[in-house]
């Protein structure tokens, strides 16, 4: 009973299996987490040590709006990012993980040309009412102008 109960339980989302139509499909053929667009915690910035470097030295800082992004280069092959929205700057939780929501899928549309950067996305200042369009077209600002840097220096 457990195993059909397991057969039936539906997608596999770690490994990349999928259950539809009572047969298991496999992950697709690639399964480098930087060609499948996905983000895995082995691209966020997790604990004080790893924020504490990107604080202390960026290499790069770009702001827009009440958004400020810090980048410094790393030696892995992928992008790291850390989100720091502060109950402060953005009041309600809805708002708070809006801004978050957005900043992790346009990261991951820009992971593959952000290679090799810890990047840490900071509200710096009171935004009341972050709109899904404006959020979206800011950090999409951010990610640009961060690239246009990156290939200056």
């Amino acid at each position: 009973m457990a195993a059909r109960y397991w057969l039936v339980a539906g997608p596999r989302d770690a490994s990349g299996w999928r259950y539809n139509a009572g047969r298991f499909i496999p992950p697709p053929a690639c399964a480098d987490p930087v060609t499948r667009q996905s983000f895995t915690r082995s691209q966020r910035l997790l604990s004080e040590d790893q924020f504490q470097p990107v604080f202390q030295t960026p290499d790069y800082r770009v702001g827009e709006g009440p958004l400020l992004l810090l980048a410094r280069e790393n030696q892995l092959p992928v992008a790291r990012l850390g989100l720091v929205v502060g109950r402060r700057r953005v009041r309600f939780a809805v708002r708070r993980n809006l801004i978050k929501r957005q900043a992790r899928e346009t990261f991951r549309a820009h992971q593959q040309a952000l290679a090799g950067l810890d990047i840490i996305l900071l509200v710096r200042q009171p935004w009341p009412r972050p709109e899904r369009a404006v959020t979206r077209a800011t950090l999409l600002a951010l990610w640009d102008k961060l690239l246009a840097k990156r290939s200056q220096a």
